[in-house]
């Protein structure tokens, strides 16, 4: 009864989305326990706490674009639209263009960049977002960034991760810049 429930909730997320979780009834094939355990990711993958939606979904931006080619990416962008952030927004993170984002997701994208990068300047950008957002905005930022890295890790890590995409943003397909981390 248990994995009906989990597979209509799969395959509904994937009619909602456009998005292939076969992955993850791999895992729930392989072990409910293992499922079960995988879910609690969600968790920590939507908590946004202290911080403002577009730097908040800046970050996810950055760790997706850290592990993925465009399926995971996508998901975070068609997420991002979904919850407001304006379209222009997720364009300027994606292809990297600082003059077109707000003094706010500049600062999050810095962040985000030089935590993956373990560069000692997220020390001053970590500071900056305590200042602006808090603790818990911290927080939110930490698990963003590191919450949309699991998700197409685990994908390729089980074989699913062979499929690479071009990414739309408002219907139009956009450069990504992929900085080095």
């Amino acid at each position: 009864m248990l994995k009906w429930l989990i597979r209509k909730r799969l395959a509904a997320f994937e009619r909602n989305f456009q998005y292939d979780m076969s992955y993850a009834r791999d895992v729930l094939d392989a072990d409910t326990r293992a499922f079960l355990t995988f879910a609690k990711v969600m968790g920590m993958s939507q908590y946004r706490r202290g911080v403002a939606r577009d730097p908040y979904h800046a970050a996810k931006l950055i760790g997706v674009l850290s592990e993925d080619c465009g399926p995971c990416t996508q998901l975070i962008v068609t997420m991002g639209l979904r919850e407001g952030v304006a379209p222009a927004t997720i364009a300027a993170v994606l292809g990297n263009d600082e003059q077109a984002m707000t003094d706010e997701v500049k600062l999050a994208v810095s962040f985000a960049r030089a935590s993956l990068a373990h560069d000692p300047e997220a020390d001053t950008y970590r500071e900056q977002v305590v200042a602006r957002w808090g603790a818990r905005g911290l927080v939110s930022l930490a698990f963003a960034l590191v919450s949309a890295r699991i998700f197409p890790t685990l994908k390729y890590a089980l074989g699913h991760g062979k499929t690479c995409q071009r990414v739309v943003v408002d219907g139009k397909p956009v450069a990504v810049h992929r900085a080095a981390a």
